[in-house]
């Protein structure tokens, strides 16, 4: 039996379980890479996100044949044909993956059938096609809770918290537990210590930057060659594409940016696009890097080191807790749940967010520019300036998952759906977050430097030059007061909006409503 291996652009790991299945047999093995810009021309997707994606994958193409793996990299506009026919040449008899991280979309209508449910059979080959082929599904690496775990976890409790699935994946992976399996420091999360404001003169650390080589040159050049469907600046392009290299910023992040990780992660600062984050989740999420051996680096790295206990456990958290959380909910719930819209919000992406010139708030054009130029912003850029305009403007929420996705390097459906929807927009009516993470300009006054270069003012809400995010705020609070009640954390909040003057009410919702149609 003649046994293939298709590759997908975001299992690029030798530990990959189809290709670990295969091992003792390589030169025997076909594998197949496909690069194609039939799937990459179904969204505006960021120049970097696909030059990334692509010089990774032909990178690890060439690391697999130098191993002695018999390696096919095509480069097509047809997908599937392309596909079909390295079957039919290679005569493949059993065409061996790993389980999609995205698993329950169907990128693409094609002659693979991409089932929304869970099966195991992610999909097969129409009979038309006369294939002679069996598919055959490895269990996912790139993760470290497999969906069906998760299913035992979740469907035992009334309310799927992550600070729960967190302390359970301590225990569960025997992670910064004493020999007492308690939590080291005394306490499961240090949150509350990761929340400083930025400092004046602040001296952030230096940022490993990777100069682009031959094959990273060429993919640069193809990118920039297209002329439509694409967002943000391919150049400078300074990511790592290799396992090599996102190594080395794994280590270059444990050794000068760990220390102040945790202080200042929620901080941001106009000019400072990297601050202390660890700049890894583009490489994890394409397989370069493993999630486990990242939390172990940083967990041997406070027990060796002198690292600050808040931010080795901010940082586990954010692998160990929410991104495994995210990944266990998006296999979780239900396929009606990425067209949740608990808000009924319809409101169109604003122009501006694909051009960052045309932003007149300084927040936001500051985060949209980084992202143009760089694929990248930090998750509190993301949560409470991008996320928190789409959330309090009404903007769609599944217009905005889509913007997400295609904008930003690291984005990918089984992140993207979870995220922007359940805790950024709170579509799905409080499974996710036990609130909206809707806010006025006081946190980002607080968190940054934005509103000092700003030509809005965040103190003000009833003028036209109020800050929007004040009159949208309190404009989205009385649109949904009704709903907003049944959500417990919301009263004290909107105590406050029932002292509001009627007359001011007004004027908030003429600003409001004014903003919304202007964009």
């Amino acid at each position: 039996m003649t046994i293939g291996i298709w590759i997908l652009g975001d299992q690029l790991s030798k530990n990959n379980s189809a290709l670990k299945s295969c091992i003792k047999d390589k030169k025997n093995t076909p594998i197949i890479f496909i690069e194609s810009w039939q799937l990459a021309s179904l969204e505006y997707y960021h120049c970097q996100k696909l030059i990334f994606i692509w010089s990774a994958m032909r990178h690890f193409a060439e690391e697999l044949k130098n191993d002695g793996w018999s390696v096919t990299y095509t480069i097509s506009d047809n997908f599937c044909d392309s596909l079909i026919n390295w079957i039919k040449v290679n005569k493949i008899e059993e065409l061996r993956l790993m389980s999609p991280n995205d698993n329950r979309i169907r990128p693409f209508d094609s002659d693979l059938i991409f089932p929304t449910n869970n099966d195991k059979s992610f999909f097969s080959f129409l009979a038309e096609d006369d294939i002679n082929c069996h598919i055959n599904i490895f269990s996912n690496s790139n993760f470290l809770w497999k969906p069906q775990d998760f299913q035992q976890w979740a469907k035992k409790r009334k309310k799927l918290l992550l600070e729960d699935f967190y302390r359970e994946s301590r225990k569960r992976f025997n992670i910064l537990l004493s020999e007492e399996n308690k939590p080291i420091g005394g306490k499961w999360n240090l949150d509350k210590e990761n929340r400083q404001p930025p400092k004046k003169n602040l001296e952030t650390p230096p940022t490993l930057f990777f100069e682009p080589d031959t094959i990273t040159l060429e993919v640069i050049e193809k990118v920039k060659n297209i002329k439509d469907k694409t967002y943000g600046n391919s150049e400078p392009f300074r990511w790592a594409v290799t396992r090599q290299q996102a190594l080395e910023v794994l280590n270059h992040f444990i050794k000068y940016r760990l220390n102040q990780f945790g202080t200042y992660q929620d901080a941001m600062v106009t000019g400072e696009e990297f601050m202390w984050h660890s700049l890894i989740s583009p490489y994890i999420n394409v397989g370069l890097l493993q999630p486990l051996e990242v939390i172990k680096a940083v967990e041997n790295a406070y027990h060796q080191g002198d690292y600050p206990l808040n931010s080795v456990e901010g940082f586990i958290r954010q692998i160990l807790g929410w991104r495994e959380y995210m990944y266990g909910l998006y296999n979780y719930v239900d396929d009606d749940y990425f067209s949740s819209n608990w808000f009924d919000h319809q409101n169109p992406i604003p122009d501006f967010f694909w051009d960052s010139k045309q932003a007149d708030m300084n927040c936001l054009h500051q985060v949209l520019k980084q992202t143009e130029n760089t694929g990248y912003a930090h998750h509190i850029q993301r949560l409470m300036i991008l996320s928190n305009y789409g959330l309090v403007a009404g903007i769609s929420p599944q217009e905005l998952k889509k913007w997400f996705h295609t904008a930003f390097i690291d984005a990918y459906d089984w992140v993207m759906q979870t995220n922007v929807l359940g805790m950024g927009q709170f579509a799905d009516g409080g499974i996710l977050a036990s609130k909206p993470y809707a806010s006025s300009a006081n946190y980002i006054n607080k968190m940054s430097d934005y509103c000092k270069g700003c030509r809005y003012n965040p103190k003000e809400k009833l003028t036209e030059n109020a800050c929007p995010f004040n009159y949208l705020y309190w404009d989205f609070l009385a649109r949904h007061e009704e709903k907003l009640r049944t959500q417990g954390r919301m009263n004290l909040v909107l105590k406050h909006l029932e002292k509001m003057s009627t007359e001011d009410l007004e004027t908030i919702k003429f600003l409001a409503r004014k903003r919304m149609e202007n964009g």
